[in-house]
């Protein structure tokens, strides 16, 4: 979403086009982001007010693909959830109960507001034997202001106390895009990923078997793409270069 649909709350030139293209010819396709504070129905509005019209089952979360996970391994579990609304929603609709008192899992998502009181809760749960899972490995989010310390800033904070590692469900673990895959019933070999940066969106969508377009409108830069050992299927300006593809 941010750098390839987005940037700062204003569209990139051609994505409320590129969007309308992929819906007007009927394909199938998720808005995939690893922000976890936002729910769907957050995510739709903030697209709608930048004239992107996407209705909320096109956006796909850390948060979901993370409840989807625990859902899949542990149905009806239980979690320490530190996180927002994107999150702990997500959570319960999986039919997660959120408790603190012996919980199965911690699970971490990102915050404007941590608490020392939350994140000394977390490490206690893990050190006596709470599973650690965390939504997104990103150590710092923007802002106006400048970066923020986000979800894998705060999950260091509970290794070094623990030694516990979390396992992260966002990208660039391939994972989350193989749950996006099977939330549009859709086949890798015939899917391909638009993404703005190369140590998360492209690994993970070569590692998730997916044709992978690089848009230079986000972070990564092209000196910066010469310096991983892996490439893009193909590397464009913006998504407005591949209205004409759909």
């Amino acid at each position: 979403m941010d750098g390839v649909l987005v940037h700062e709350g204003y569209a990139i030139p051609g994505a409320p086009e590129f969007v309308k293209a992929l819906r007007d010819a009927g394909k199938p396709f998720l808005i995939l982001t690893n922000n976890s504070i936002f729910t769907p129905r957050d995510l739709r509005a903030r697209l709608a007010a930048s004239g992107i019209d996407v209705p909320e089952t096109a956006i796909w979360t850390s948060a979901l693909a993370t409840a989807r996970f625990l859902d899949d391994q542990n149905p009806g579990g239980s979690a320490y959830a530190i996180g927002e609304a994107g999150l702990t929603t997500a959570l319960y609709e999986a039919g997660y109960t959120l408790t603190d008192n012996d919980p199965e899992y911690v699970v971490l998502g990102e915050t404007r507001t941590y608490s020392f009181e939350a994140i000394t809760k977390a490490i206690r749960l893990v050190q006596g034997g709470a599973k650690f899972i965390a939504t997104n490995p990103d150590v710092t989010g923007p802002s106006q202001e400048g970066p923020l310390p986000a979800t894998g800033a705060v999950a260091a904070m509970i290794t070094a106390a623990t030694g516990r590692q979390p396992y992260y469900v966002g990208k660039p673990n391939p994972m989350m895009f193989r749950s996006a895959l099977n939330r549009i019933d859709a086949h890798s070999e015939t899917t391909a990923m638009v993404g703005d940066r190369m140590d998360t969106d492209v690994v993970a969508g070569i590692e998730a078997g997916l044709h992978t377009f690089l848009v230079m409108t986000g972070s990564t830069t092209s000196a910066d793409v010469e310096k991983y050992p892996f490439r893009p299927s193909q590397v464009v300006d913006s998504v407005a270069d591949l209205i004409t593809l759909v």
